[in-house]
């Protein structure tokens, strides 16, 4: 017997999202009526007899339109952090609805009709400046959703969104069952030497969950990582490596092989870019950015790996001599890296992360993490009740001069169940509707090692920053002051910008006040030594050149691969395209049988097709914007002003203005990388 829709909690929106109460048989009947809803709204508005007004297009449509965007990302966030074959198979199944009914909105030529005459009515001037950005993006995004189009390419159009929609949603699911699809168990403990101690009990929790002696390691980060840093074992290491380097690839597991979804979803960017008038998928992508064309981006690109080319060289020249002097590599294969360069690192600054990671206790780095912002921004961040979708969730709420202002849930560890990766994604966003004022929740996921036994979980300082990164995201989305759902928080927010306040948070990981007061030894509780901050600042820059041309690396590959003028013709192609890039920028060339591509998921599966660069992209923006708090650092009232104009200018604003004049309104000036050089100690001394 089908249980009341009124019971169904997808389609409560009095308030947070009711976890407890979700199964999947709640998404179709949900859908159902949220559909039925927004096409109901859609007719209204499209209607000859309904006046051109903002009040009778634009909120009628954007109300029904929420209901139907917050249901579905509940559903969708579900599946990436708590995947099940019930919840996939549902998702699978509903995945078609929902990208038909965004594609069919995205080309309906009445309601195209509708706000191209409410652009050119007399009402547009008297609307705000929010208002005017949402109508002009909306336009901007019928174009491209190929409102333009006629019989028989509005079809076509139509017909590769879905099937994009369902590559995508397959690449991550291969990726996750590959992932999850291979363990490794040792039983000789000899073979874990240089592994630290908690590393050794999660592989020994992790083996006696699935009823076995020894010790289990799995390609989740907090397992595989530690592994290519500290093993001893270079067999285990390359064994490892190897495993995790041709995930979902015919070099593995071919059922879960994603080269072909690769191809054809290329295949499909570029007929779509066709459809549209562009040239290539790379033109299409860099519309709603800040980068006016793929050759600004290559440029770009390669400017900043030439400069930081020789640093890089200069990296790996001190990492193969160490390597052949001091541990008897004489050739440096891929899979010791990570562990020669932590070892060098050792060597040349006199301490190890593994050291570092007993003064980071998770709950003592968000409480430092909160109260700095609190301190910067004048908030007050609690914790508070919630439903959540597992046990280790935490939700806390943003207040502001004892007002809310947002909140947040925080899920920080990895499982078998959730995608890999750490991401910030929102619940709901701020909007005002008449006297009621909807304020913005957000996700904040990570992939730490979970705590083991009584033991709170420690986070190495790589993912002290991931947290802070992810933190900004968050941020940007609760801090808004725009009552316009539209542009308020990270909606409307160029792709190539969103980057900014994430990055910028990163740099607090470095400050001596900050990072004393969220540290404390898990077994002495004494808090982090001035001498080895001391020489983790020292070692900040350490590979800062290889570490560049990597992420220069995929983010040329990806630019390259989006703005061929022509499909890529198979699994090959998009190799040897790899390959090139590798051998124009890289120091350090992995093996050939490195299936990289197969795992990008960033640009396959997460949004950032032909847009990976932005992170190099928001780096130059964010590192500039800090270089105004370390100006003000010696003033602690002229770093509150800064802090307050950070507030105003940035994160306030959201959407509702181009993310260079937020940038120019905060720093008075365009945007310079000598900062970014300065931070990354790309810059040479006399």
């Amino acid at each position: 017997m089908t249980e009341p829709i009124r019971d169904n909690p997808l389609l409560d929106f009095s308030g947070l999202p009711r976890f407890a109460d979700f199964k999947p048989d709640w998404v179709e009947p949900a859908l159902d009526a949220l559909l039925a809803e927004a096409r109901a709204a859609l007719e209204a508005v499209c209607q000859p007899a309904t006046p051109v007004r903002w009040d009778t297009i634009v909120v009628p449509l954007e109300a029904a339109t929420e209901r139907l965007s917050r249901a579905w990302g509940i559903v969708g966030h579900l599946n990436a952090v708590d995947d099940s074959p019930a919840l996939r198979e549902v998702y699978n199944a509903q995945l078609p609805r929902i990208t038909q009914f965004w594609t069919e909105l995205g080309q309906d030529t009445r309601l195209h009709g509708r706000y191209k005459a409410l652009r050119a009515s007399a009402e547009f001037a008297a609307l705000s400046s929010e208002r005017q950005r949402i109508i002009d993006n909306a336009l901007r995004d019928f174009r491209l959703g190929g409102a333009e189009l006629v019989s028989p390419a509005r079809e076509r159009y139509a017909e590769i969104q879905e099937r994009q929609a369902a590559l995508s949603q397959k690449f991550s699911e291969n990726l996750l069952d590959a992932t999850n699809g291979f363990s490794l168990f040792i039983e000789d403990e000899s073979r874990l030497a240089g592994l630290p101690q908690d590393v050794r009990e999660a592989a020994r929790a992790e083996a006696q969950a699935d009823g076995r002696s020894g010790w289990k390691f799995t390609l989740r980060m907090p397992s595989y990582l530690p592994v290519m840093q500290y093993a001893e074992d270079r067999a285990f290491r390359e064994q490892m490596y190897r495993a995790y380097v041709t995930r979902a690839s015919d070099l593995s597991n071919s059922a879960l092989d994603n080269a072909p979804l690769i191809t054809e979803t290329l295949g499909f960017r570029h007929e779509e870019a066709g459809l549209l008038g562009y040239s290539n998928f790379a033109q299409v992508s860099l519309e709603p950015k800040m980068a006016r064309t793929p050759d600004e981006v290559i440029g770009f690109l390669r400017d900043l790996a030439r400069r930081a080319r020789k640093f890089a060289e200069r990296d790996l020249s001190e990492l193969r001599s160490f390597a052949a002097d001091k541990l008897g590599l004489a050739t440096l294969q891929a899979w010791d890296t990570a562990w020669a360069s932590e070892l060098l690192k050792e060597a040349r600054y006199s301490f190890s992360e593994q050291q570092v990671k007993q003064y980071f206790q998770a709950p003592r780095v968000l409480a430092g993490m909160f109260a700095l912002v609190e301190r910067l921004f004048s908030l007050r961040i609690s914790e508070e009740a919630a439903q959540t979708w597992h046990p280790d969730v935490r939700f806390y709420r943003v207040e502001r001069g004892g007002q809310l202002v947002g909140q947040f849930y925080v899920d920080l560890y990895a499982r078998a169940s959730k995608r890999g990766g750490a991401w910030m994604d929102d619940a709901r966003g701020r909007k005002r509707a008449g006297n009621r004022l909807q304020t913005p929740v957000a996700y904040l996921n990570c992939n730490f090692q979970p705590p083991v036994g009584d033991r709170p979980a420690t986070l190495a300082h790589d993912d002290v920053i991931t947290l802070f990164h992810e933190f900004g995201h968050g941020l940007h989305h609760v801090l808004t002051r725009i009552d316009e759902l539209g542009v308020s928080g990270i909606n409307g927010v160029e792709w190539d910008a969103v980057e900014l306040p994430s990055q910028f948070m990163e740099n607090f990981c470095w400050e001596w006040e900050v990072v004393r007061d969220m540290s404390a030894h898990v077994d002495t509780g004494e808090p982090l030594l001035r001498d080895l901050f001391n020489r983790m600042l020292a070692a900040r820059n350490f590979q800062a050149g290889m570490q560049t041309l990597r992420q220069v690396e995929f983010a040329l590959f990806d630019m390259l691969l989006h703005a061929q003028n022509q499909a890529v013709p198979d699994a090959a192609a998009v190799q040897t395209l790899l390959d090139a890039v590798r051998q124009e920028v890289a120091v350090l060339i992995p093996p050939a049988w490195n299936r990289f591509q197969n795992s990008f998921s960033h640009i396959f599966a997460g949004g950032y097709a032909a847009g990976y660069y932005s992170y190099k992209w928001a780096e130059v923006l964010s590192a500039d914007c800090y270089g105004a708090f370390e100006e003000a650092a010696t003033d602690p009232e002229a770093l509150d002003r800064v802090g307050q104009r950070f507030l105003e200018e940035i994160l306030s604003v959201g959407g509702s203005r181009p993310a260079l004049e937020s940038f120019k309104a905060f720093r008075g000036r365009e945007p310079s990388p000598e900062a970014l050089l300065r931070h990354s100690g790309m810059v040479e001394t006399v």
